[in-house]
């Protein structure tokens, strides 16, 4: 896959993810608050975050040949990417003190769910 490929696919799936992050912060506002819609934004922004910093790593490598070489590459970017989450959800655990945790799953899950179902659509 060419780089310029590769960066359209994770545009695409980037912004279903943004969209889906923002339709369930939405709903979690409406349902819970102030507090559930920017939790709901967080935990979406935090693999949303993820998959833009793992698509970097990625991408360095979408022009190599070598079947071993992409895939240990994607590898590292879903390891980077798991880690940027698992970081991020600890920062925002601490530090927001009004955190509504079943709107911050709500919105994680949404980012990541939708993530898949966008690559799954893509024709590549």
């Amino acid at each position: 896959m060419s780089a310029a490929i590769t960066a359209d696919v994770f545009s695409k799936m980037l912004k279903v993810q943004l969209i889906a992050t923002i339709a369930v912060a939405l709903v979690a506002l409406v349902i819970t608050g102030l507090h559930g819609g920017m939790s709901a934004l967080l935990g979406g922004a935090s693999v949303i975050i993820g998959a833009m910093i793992a698509s970097k790593i990625a991408s360095r490598q979408a022009r190599s040949e070598d079947p071993t070489a992409i895939l240990l590459n994607l590898l590292k970017a879903e390891a980077v990417k798991i880690l940027v989450i698992v970081v991020l959800l600890a920062i925002i655990f601490n530090v927001y003190g009004q955190l509504v945790p079943f709107a911050l799953i709500a919105g994680l899950a949404a980012a990541a769910l939708f993530s898949g179902a966008a690559l799954s659509r893509l024709n590549v």
